[in-house]
């Protein structure tokens, strides 16, 4: 299940859970979709792997009581995290992949 870590891991902006610019890895590394447009030109700073959005989980159960499903019972991180990568280490790594696209990489 996804973390829906609280915050863009470059910028720090807050992305709550029903979000729509927030772009993850298939590793849930998370960013607001403008570092992952403008900065990260699609390049996960971690895997190397693209940038997709993030689903949004409903606030809702919509088959309670037989499912527990929703944020009341599956709530989004409160755990804020940051990029263990130097702005230098990013640039590098966007370089020389933001033109091969994910598939490829």
């Amino acid at each position: 299940m996804l973390e829906l870590r609280p915050n863009c891991e470059l910028c720090d902006v807050d992305l709550p859970p029903d979000a729509l610019n927030v772009r993850i890895c298939s590793y849930e590394c998370t960013y607001c979709a403008a570092c992952a447009d403008d900065v990260l030109h699609n390049v996960c700073p971690t895997c190397g792997g693209g940038l997709a959005p993030r689903p949004i989980r409903p606030r809702q159960a919509w088959r309670h009581p037989h499912i527990s499903l929703g944020l009341g019972f599956h709530p989004a991180s409160q755990t804020r995290k940051h990029t263990r990568w130097s702005r230098d280490e990013i640039a590098a790594m966007t370089a020389r992949l933001k033109d091969v696209p994910p598939q490829d990489r």
